[in-house]
């Protein structure tokens, strides 16, 4: 069955738990479309055929005992670098961590593992996780299948190019600014960037974090399909006690309105008539759904809440973080930096202590505002994806970027929920929405987008096709 690798995991779990096909079949079809798309792609960049042969017979096994396999039995998936699998090294994209080698697996690895997921390889991130594109010194540069002059997203970049591409069915992806849901626009799939501790993650390889990028990091899977995400997410949020922030919050909340708020344009942003257009299909699909969609001038705010994320998330940079990108001396990283340090500079004690008053406030401002709407719909971005490297073009081509990512960006500093659907093509490029919503309300989330996606999205997997 040479075409496995098709299917989305919905399928592949159902079909391997009820034993149409063995986790065996599937493993080796998936590692066959691997071997075929990924030299031109460069997104997996660490493989483990044999490792992955072994996880797909423990399923094939349990089955055989009459054992209950897990969630996503025999469902090939990829985990990003800059998480801890067992084994292999957690390179952040960085030459200085290419033989950092874990020892246990993160928390999300084995929620994974204990699920029935068969991990197929280990996908590219940007130097530091830290560009809205991926490329690094160490495993080169990953390409965009659908348009190889675009940027496949960052900084899990890897993961959407292979799911997109049709390695994997789930792509693990972490997102501090945007990591989940700008990939997963760029290549035309779709990716969830869950409430802070619905999802427990650690590296026990590595320091903890400081307290900013604790409050605003998660782990989130990148899927072809709306399905694929819930299943993925009721998988990977299964309790750990390595990690604090994880809250045991039911998957379904209580009953909700089937109501929407439209922000076509957060607090000025520019926005590109491709993706003005693409906000209002989205929210005419809903209404075709049944929902209630009210356009709305204004939402609570996310353009001081961006400014504040930085500060928190660059606070790393004096306490060592520079002199450790300084080492690697990777070009692309370095310039981010300073333009980021820039626009915005290093906080005292008092801007710390203020920054995380004023996030009390911000986020008061949305939850209350999802009692009225409970699923807000936004841009990803205010522009279709970018060229490829269009972040290298100097400080004013920066700025512009930031501001088009400026809901990407605002929103980890809440904590909040976020999905990218994708809803189309405008030619090469694809294009989509995203819905926000309140704590641990992932399930409307994904009710709306599942709607949403009803009315059409990019064809995928897909072949990389350009020249």
């Amino acid at each position: 069955m040479p075409d496995l690798w098709r299917l989305d995991a919905t399928e592949v779990a159902r079909r391997v738990q009820s034993r149409e096909v063995s986790a065996r079949e599937v493993t080796l079809s998936a590692l066959s479309r691997l071997d075929a798309v990924n030299p031109r792609l460069n997104a997996v960049v660490q493989t483990m055929p044999e490792e992955a042969l072994a996880a797909a017979d423990a399923v094939d096994q349990a089955l055989a005992r009459g054992e209950t396999p897990g969630l996503l039995a025999g469902v090939p998936v990829t985990i990003k670098v800059n998480t801890d699998q067992k084994g292999f090294a957690t390179t952040n994209g960085l030459k200085l961590q290419a033989d950092h080698r874990a020892t246990e697996d993160s928390p999300v690895v084995s929620n994974l593992r204990k699920a029935g997921a068969v991990i197929i390889g280990r996908t590219n991130t940007p130097a530091f996780s830290l560009r809205w594109f991926t490329s690094n010194d160490l495993h080169g540069e990953t390409w965009n299948p659908r348009d190889k002059g675009l940027t496949p997203g960052g900084s899990s970049g890897g993961a959407a190019s292979a799911t997109a591409a049709g390695i994997g069915a789930i792509g693990h992806g972490t997102d501090i600014g945007g990591s989940v849901r700008y990939p997963a626009y760029a290549c035309g799939i779709h990716g969830l960037r869950p409430t802070l501790g619905r999802i427990p993650a650690w590296n026990p390889s590595l320091p903890d974090r400081d307290i900013g990028p604790q409050l605003m990091a998660v782990s989130g899977p990148l899927a072809r399909t709306i399905p694929d995400l819930r299943l993925a997410l009721a998988a990977m949020s299964a309790h750990d006690a390595r990690d604090p922030w994880w809250v045991p919050a039911p998957l379904e909340g209580p009953p909700a309105p089937k109501r929407a708020a439209l922000c076509v344009a957060p607090e000025g942003m520019k926005v590109a008539p491709a993706v003005a257009a693409a906000l209002r299909d989205a929210a005419a699909r809903l209404l075709a759904a049944g929902w209630e969609v009210e356009e709305v001038a204004e939402v609570p705010p996310l353009r001081e809440p961006a400014r504040l994320q930085a500060q928190l998330w660059l606070a790393m940079l004096p306490r060592g973080g520079m002199a450790l990108a300084e080492r690697e001396g990777e070009a692309a990283s370095l310039a981010i930096f300073g333009h980021m340090t820039a626009l915005s500079p290093q906080p005292g004690l008092v801007e710390f202590q203020d920054a995380f008053t004023a996030r009390m406030a911000f986020l008061r401002a949305w939850m209350l505002f999802f009692e009225r709407y409970p699923v807000v719909i936004v841009p990803v971005s205010g522009e279709l994806p970018f060229a490829n490297h269009a972040d290298q073009g100097g400080a004013d081509a920066f700025r512009a970027i930031v501001e088009a990512q400026l809901v990407q960006v605002g929103l980890p500093l809440l904590g909040l929920p976020g999905l990218t659907v994708s809803t189309g093509m405008v030619g090469q490029a694809p294009v989509g929405v995203q819905l926000l919503g309140g704590r641990y309300r992932e399930d409307l989330l994904l009710a709306a987008g599942e709607d949403i996606a009803a009315g059409g999205t990019p064809p995928s997997p897909i072949d990389p096709e350009w020249d």
